[in-house]
């Protein structure tokens, strides 16, 4: 119980930290609404799935100074440059409204574009890589298949819950209205922030 409570108490200090997802998430629900954002959260969580997993099972292809490890990096660094200029080249650009209660079941392409736009932005994400890995270096050791299933249930239910939640609130009318004028500022601020973590990123793989 103890190592349960520890294991999820630095899970969810993880998620508190803003990162590419949380930027992702907030300026697709505030442009597109929360619904079809749900399709970057289902993306996002997926992706932490795919992590949990491969680090749990031990496979070596997320140890950190592995070849396959680099060329994750470089791609992560790529990818959230790309997302960085993305959010740079639209800021102040999109207009924030309401479609018709049907726009949803129309723009089904929108949910699962946003949803394989969210699965790349936690999949080439190297912080989430270091995370699990480090995770599972501990875990693995003296933990049942059980115990790891169960580690791994949680985990992804919790990413799941905490991105729909951020999801609703920011994309809730009331809420949006009090974000509204502030949008232009969060995309150059996110584009920005996501672009110099990238050739942070890039730099580090680069001369290591």
């Amino acid at each position: 119980m103890n190592q349960f409570a520890a294991v999820a108490g630095a899970h969810f200090l993880a998620l508190l930290s803003p990162g590419p997802d949380f930027f992702l998430i907030a300026h697709s629900s505030m442009t597109t609404g929360w619904r079809r954002a749900t399709g970057a959260c289902a993306g996002i969580a997926a992706a932490n799935a795919v992590f949990i997993a491969t680090a749990f099972a031990g496979l070596s292809i997320l140890r950190p100074g592995t070849i396959t490890f680099t060329a994750v990096q470089i791609a992560g660094a790529g990818f959230l440059i790309y997302l960085g200029i993305r959010f740079l080249r639209t800021a102040g650009a999109t207009p924030i409204e309401w479609g018709p209660a049907d726009e949803t079941v129309r723009t089904a392409g929108g949910w699962w574009k946003l949803a394989a736009t969210g699965f790349g932005s936690a999949a080439l994400n190297p912080k989430n890589a270091f995370f699990y890995a480090g995770l599972a270096a501990v875990l693995t050791v003296g933990s049942s298949t059980g115990q790891l299933v169960a580690y791994g249930m949680w985990m992804f239910a919790v990413v799941l819950t905490w991105d729909l939640l951020i999801s609703v609130l920011i994309g809730n009318r009331v809420v949006l209205s009090r974000f509204a004028r502030v949008l232009p500022a969060l995309e150059r601020a996110s584009g920005v922030a996501l672009s110099v973590l990238g050739l942070g990123i890039l730099l580090l793989a680069a001369f290591r």
